[in-house]
């Protein structure tokens, strides 16, 4: 039975949100299909953070940082789309960081294959289920999720929500978010992976050559 969060969850710590987001379905429909993909990678962000966009103050722009939980905020990033929730505060959000294609009587077949439409491998493939959200980009163009058309809303349960389908990691990987540029708080451990789909996200933690305790922590599901 879909249950569309509340932005009562969203209206809660970054840090919070991003964790419990880990597990949640983003639900987009197009043309009659809903595409579907549950969340994998987050990265909290806050007003007071060097690495946030709100820390560069209010704009028109950014004003979606400035209201309520559970607002919309995107932006271009790397000649891309990118997706982010409105958290408890003024500037604090969580950036969708990747997700992975998520089928059930919502999403079937057909659903992952205009995912597949949406965003082709550089030679106009099919780009494999794994790699298909594996980053914020890739994310919102297989959604088909853009800036224009999304920023600064709010959600809309016929045509874009976030699903609790009841998913929990067993384990969450908690470390330094990706891209920050040096001295604007790039030591914070404020990204967060589903540690199943570890190896699917924008780059894995686990990967070889980190170590546990120094480049990140594991949490256990409570």
């Amino acid at each position: 039975m879909p249950m569309m969060l509340p932005d009562a969850f969203f209206d809660r710590d970054a840090q919070l949100v991003a964790c419990q987001l880990l597990g949640k379905v983003i639900r987009h429909r197009v043309n009659g299909l809903w595409l579907s993909a549950r969340i994998i990678e987050t990265e909290a962000y806050y007003l007071t953070d060097k690495g946030s966009h709100a820390s560069l103050g209010y704009t028109d722009k950014r004003k979606a940082l400035f209201l309520d939980g559970g607002h919309i905020y995107m932006y271009y990033a790397r000649g891309g789309d990118s997706l982010n929730f409105s958290a408890h505060g003024p500037g604090n959000a969580v950036l969708i960081k990747s997700a992975h294609p998520w089928l059930d009587e919502l999403a079937g077949p057909d659903s992952l294959a205009q995912m597949q439409r949406n965003n082709p491998d550089a030679k106009g493939n099919p780009r494999p289920e794994h790699k298909l959200c594996a980053g914020q980009t890739l994310l919102c163009k297989a959604l088909g999720l853009k800036v224009r058309e999304w920023d600064a809303k709010c959600f809309d349960p016929e045509r874009l929500w976030v699903d609790d389908v009841r998913e929990q990691p067993s384990k969450i990987i908690q470390t330094t978010r990706l891209g920050i540029p040096h001295g604007r708080d790039e030591h914070l451990m404020y990204r967060f992976v589903d540690a199943d789909y570890a190896a699917y996200c924008t780059r894995n933690p686990l990967r070889r050559g980190q170590v546990e305790g120094r480049d990140f922590i594991t949490l256990e599901h409570n």
